[in-house]
Formats: C-alpha cells, sequence, structure tokens
C-alpha cells in the first residue's frame, strides 16, 4: 500500500508539472504579444529649431506630416523631440548634445546654425537639415550633389533673381536699395549675393545693412531710411523673426521692403515671391523616413531643392495702401 501511494503521488505530481508546462507555454505566448505590443521600441527623432518664426514653423510641420504620411506618426512608432533655441547659438550646442546624449535615430535641424550645432558634434547619426540655403557652402557636406557624410536634407534656396525683378516692377523707379540681413547667418551672404547680382544686371545701387543681433534691427532699419528708396532682405532668420519691426520702421518712412519669404509678407512686408516652407518640410520629412526603414542613408541622398515653378507671389495689401503703392495688373 506504501509503495502505491508513493507511485500515485509520483503521477499526480508529473500531471501537474505537465498541467504547468502547458500553462506556462500558453502565458507566454500571450505574454510576448502583448510584451511585444507594449515594449514595441519608438524611433527617437530630434529636432532643433533656431528660432520661432512663421517660415520654420512651417517647416517644422510640414516634416511632422511628411513623416506621417509615410507612416512615421509621433507617439505610434515615432517619439519627436521638439527643441527650439530661442534664436540663440550657444542653445543650439546645448540642444544639439541632448539629442546626441539621447541617442537619436534621427536629427532635424532647421536653419543654418543648428544645423552647423549639430553636424560639429556627430559624425554617426543621420542628420536631415532644412531652411539652410546652400549646406555645401555652409560645411554641412562635402557637396550638395554628394553629402559624403551624415548630413543631407533640403535647401530653401529662394529664387532672389526672380524678386529683385518683382522689386523692379512694384518700385519702377527705384534706384538705391537697401540689403538689410544678419551678420550672423551664412545663408544670408549666400543669397545677398545672389540678390546683389540681380541689382547689377538692372542698373541698381545697393547699401548693406547688417545686424548681429536682434537689438540693433530697429537701429539699423531706421538707418536705410533717407539713403535708399526699398529695403531688400532675404530668408534671414534674425529679420524673419523682427520683420514686424523693420515693416514698421519702414512703413512709416515710406521705404516698401521685398522680402524672402510669405511668413515675412505676413508679417508686414510688402511682397514676394518665394518658397512654400510647409512643402519643403514635407520633402524633408519623406527623406527622412526612407533614412528610418533602412533604405537610404545621408551619404548617398543629394541636397534637393524645390521646384522653382512651384513659388509664389504674396503681396501684403494693407501694407501696399500705407505706402500709397499701386500694385501693376501685371502681378
Amino acid at each position: 500500500m506504501k509503495k502505491i501511494a508513493v507511485l500515485l503521488l509520483g503521477a499526480a505530481v508529473l500531471c501537474g508539472l505537465a498541467g504547468c508546462k502547458r500553462a506556462g507555454k500558453a502565458g507566454e505566448a500571450g505574454g510576448a504579444v502583448e510584451s511585444k505590443k507594449s515594449s514595441q521600441k519608438l524611433l527617437k527623432v530630434g529636432v532643433i529649431q533656431l528660432v520661432e518664426h512663421a517660415a520654420l514653423d512651417a517647416n517644422y510641420k510640414g516634416f511632422v506630416d511628411g513623416l506621417a504620411e509615410a507612416g512615421y506618426v509621433n507617439g505610434q512608432n515615432i517619439k519627436i523631440d521638439y527643441q527650439n533655441a530661442q534664436g540663440e547659438q550657444a542653445n543650439c550646442v546645448t540642444i544639439a548634445e541632448k539629442l546626441i546624449n539621447d541617442r537619436s535615430d534621427l536629427i532635424f535641424a532647421i536653419a543654418t546654425p543648428a544645423a552647423q550645432a549639430v553636424a560639429n558634434l556627430t559624425k554617426k547619426i543621420p542628420i536631415l537639415v532644412s531652411s539652410v540655403t546652400d549646406p555645401e557652402s555652409a560645411k554641412l557636406v562635402l557637396k550638395n550633389t554628394n553629402p559624403g557624410n551624415n548630413v543631407s536634407g533640403t535647401s530653401d534656396l529662394t529664387p532672389c533673381e526672380k524678386q529683385i525683378d518683382l522689386l523692379r516692377k512694384i518700385c519702377p523707379k527705384a534706384e538705391t536699395v537697401g540689403m538689410l540681413y544678419s551678420s550672423n547667418e551664412q545663408n544670408s551672404y549666400f543669397q545677398i549675393a545672389l540678390a546683389k547680382a540681380a541689382c547689377d544686371k538692372l542698373g541698381l545701387k545697393y547699401i548693406d545693412g547688417t545686424v548681429s543681433n536682434s537689438n540693433e534691427i530697429q537701429q539699423v532699419t531706421q538707418s536705410l531710411c533717407g539713403k535708399v528708396d526699398v529695403i531688400y532682405t532675404p530668408t534671414d532668420n534674425m529679420i524673419a523673426a523682427g520683420m514686424s519691426l523693420v515693416s514698421q520702421v519702414a512703413t512709416e518712412n515710406k521705404i516698401p521692403t521685398i522680402v524672402g519669404e510669405q511668413g515675412m509678407v505676413e508679417a508686414g512686408g510688402l511682397a514676394t515671391y518665394g518658397i512654400n516652407y510647409y512643402e519643403l518640410g514635407k520633402q524633408t520629412g519623406a527623406m527622412a523616413a526612407l533614412i528610418l526603414k533602412g533604405e537610404k542613408k545621408p551619404a548617398d541622398m543629394p541636397i534637393q531643392y524645390m521646384d522653382p515653378d512651384k513659388c509664389e507671389l504674396a503681396i501684403n495689401e494693407e501694407t501696399a495702401k500705407k505706402l500709397g503703392i499701386t500694385i501693376p495688373d501685371s502681378l
């Protein structure tokens, strides 16, 4: 009887173990699905934006929407860490360090100083830039056609020559143009050179008005009044952020302003013929998706540009009225 009892007890234990093993497998399968679902890795996309103004804000929004259209939605399969440097170069470096230390899978840099800050600190993390006029001259890539490193993206090169032609059409009697831009932005020097070449073709004279910080905008704009017939300013981030002040000073002195992009027109500039920064951001977002999928590397992705035919004419009719300017019917 004792021997039989031992055998029965052993059988019960074995059955119990078998049941536990089956239950464990079922539980493990369910747990794996739940774990996979709950612990799905969110790819980290760091964003560093130089400053808040209409063009750069639209650029960022377009980037997010472009990613979403390609299947990368914030909070679902990616986590976007958006940081704004508020126009301070020192902040750009601090933010770049943070995004790198957080091991971002990709970093999106909006505007040249922001792009330079992060590109100087990492040669491994993929970087896409936008709102950068000429990445090659900014030393972000080896060549725009063949970046050759961890940086690529989109250029916001505007049709400077067409903008100066627009200036001539709206202000046919203008003889001298005030070139208003920041002395700290490489992209502005590049555009101003193109604008000056266009002025030379039309026989227009020009005077530089440069600012090194936002506190100088009012003073420098005021100094141009009385010396120039019209003010031209490119897609300069510092001027764009302070465009309402530029417009106020210039308009009070009856000086028209031809600007680099539509957001500056909305802030009081008279007119522009420029690119759509939202669409440029979407274009960059599509590039980012290819990198996140592992299908492309920045080194092999040429810098992309917007189709010139997609540039848009924008005119601030209220500003034109204050200046007493009649916009030609041809526009």
